[in-house]
C-alpha cells in the first residue's frame, strides 16, 4: 500500500492538538498550522496575456529538464507586500540566483534586476523563463529582448506549474520569513543565502549540490575569453 505525501499532511494537521499541534507545527519546513491546498483555476478575469506565451505552448524539452538554461522566478513578498526578493531556479540544476529589490518591485524594476542577474550566464544556460502573471512581469516584452529569453506565464492560480520554483521559495523561507521586513537584506546577504542553498547536496542530483551540477555544464561548454 502507498500513501501520498498529501494524506500524510493531512493526518498531521487533523490530529494535531494543543501542544502537540505547536510541536508538528515546529517541525514542519512551512511552519503552517493549517494545510494550504492547491488552489483550482477559476474564472476570475486576470492580465491578458498572448496564448502563445502560455505555458502549454512551451517547448516540451523543459518538462524532462534534460536540457538546462530553463529557469522558473518568482517573488517572495514581505510584510504587507512592501518588501520583496526575486528568485530565479534552473530547472535541471536546480541552481538559485537572488533578485536584490530594496526599493521597489514594480515591473521596471524586476526587469532590470532579472536582465543584470541572467545575463551573467551564458547563452546556452538562457533559454526559457517561466513566471506566474504577476503584474511585476508586465515588462516581459523588454526583457525578452535584453535577455534572448523567451519567457512564458503559468495559468491563473497554479504556482505548481514552477515546482522547482515553489520548492525553493519554501527552503529560502527559512532565511527570509513571512512577515519579515525583506527590504533590510542586502545584496551580499542575498548572495550568502543562495550560495547556502546551492552548496546544499541534493538527492534529485544524485548527492551533488547545484553549483557541482551548474560547473559541471559551464565546464562542458566554456566561455570564450578574449586576449
Amino acid at each position: 500500500m502507498r500513501i501520498s505525501h498529501e494524506a500524510i499532511y493531512q493526518s498531521l494537521y487533523v490530529q494535531g492538538r494543543g501542544a502537540l499541534r505547536r510541536e508538528l507545527t515546529a517541525c514542519l519546513r512551512t511552519g503552517r498550522a493549517v494545510r494550504k491546498p492547491r488552489r483550482r483555476v477559476d474564472g476570475r478575469r486576470g492580465r491578458k496575456i498572448p496564448p502563445e506565451l502560455m505555458i502549454s505552448q512551451r517547448p516540451a524539452e523543459v518538462d524532462d529538464r534534460a536540457v538546462p538554461g530553463h529557469w522558473e522566478g518568482d517573488l517572495i513578498l514581505g510584510t504587507g507586500n512592501k518588501s520583496a526578493v526575486g528568485t530565479l531556479v534552473e530547472r535541471s540544476t536546480r541552481f538559485t540566483m537572488l533578485l536584490h529589490l530594496p526599493g521597489r518591485h514594480d515591473a521596471e524594476s524586476v526587469r532590470d534586476q532579472i536582465a543584470t542577474t541572467i545575463i551573467t550566464l551564458p547563452a546556452h544556460l538562457r533559454r526559457t523563463l517561466t513566471w506566474d502573471q504577476g503584474i511585476e512581469m508586465a515588462q516581459y516584452e523588454q526583457l525578452r529582448i535584453a535577455t534572448d529569453l523567451a519567457i512564458y506565464f503559468c495559468d491563473p492560480h497554479s504556482p505548481w506549474q514552477r515546482g522547482t520554483n515553489e520548492n525553493t521559495n519554501g527552503l529560502l523561507r527559512q532565511y527570509l520569513p513571512k512577515g519579515s521586513d525583506l527590504s533590510v537584506h542586502r545584496a551580499e546577504d542575498l548572495t550568502a543565502i543562495a550560495d547556502g542553498l546551492n552548496g546544499r547536496p541534493r538527492k534529485t542530483l544524485d548527492w551533488k549540490t547545484p553549483a557541482e551540477a551548474l560547473a559541471e555544464l559551464l565546464s562542458q561548454h566554456p566561455v570564450a575569453t578574449t586576449g
